[in-house]
């Protein structure tokens, strides 16, 4: 299983978020293997421990995956998640209140932002009650 969170906006113009996996299906070699989604881009990026960033929306529809460190994130009706190492963020509040985070401990946050193209599907299963719009 690959943890999930889906960060959207939601009618109100806030950002909401969906815990859940990537869906893995049985494939070859005794591996799960998930649906192609197509990307346009990747990049890396790492921030010093202790670092974080206001409010803020996502600049594109993509996946951020957690390679090191650990990370609140909040939206600002205080609902808060965190990712770990190996967790995928799917970003896909583009517009409205945003979102903000902060890194927890000393650990760099090292990441992967795959930016998706216009019509990925992204093989997300949402865990049952597992939204939060509050």
């Amino acid at each position: 299983m690959i943890r999930c969170i889906h960060l959207t906006t939601g009618a109100d113009g806030e950002s909401h978020f969906t815990e859940g996996q990537i869906d893995l299906p049985a494939g070859e070699r005794g591996d799960s293997i998930s649906s192609v989604a197509g990307a346009r881009s990747i990049s890396f990026r790492e921030t010093s421990g202790g670092g974080s960033f206001d409010w803020h929306d996502a600049p594109e529809h993509q996946l951020v995956l957690t390679l090191s460190g650990t990370l609140e994130f909040e939206t600002r009706s205080g609902a808060r998640f965190q990712l770990n190492p190996g967790d995928v963020l799917w970003a896909e509040d583009t517009a409205g209140g945003g979102h903000r985070w902060r890194l927890l401990g000393t650990d760099p946050w090292r990441r992967a932002y795959v930016i998706l193209s216009p019509d990925a599907r992204v093989p997300f299963v949402p865990t049952q009650g597992n939204t939060h719009a509050n």
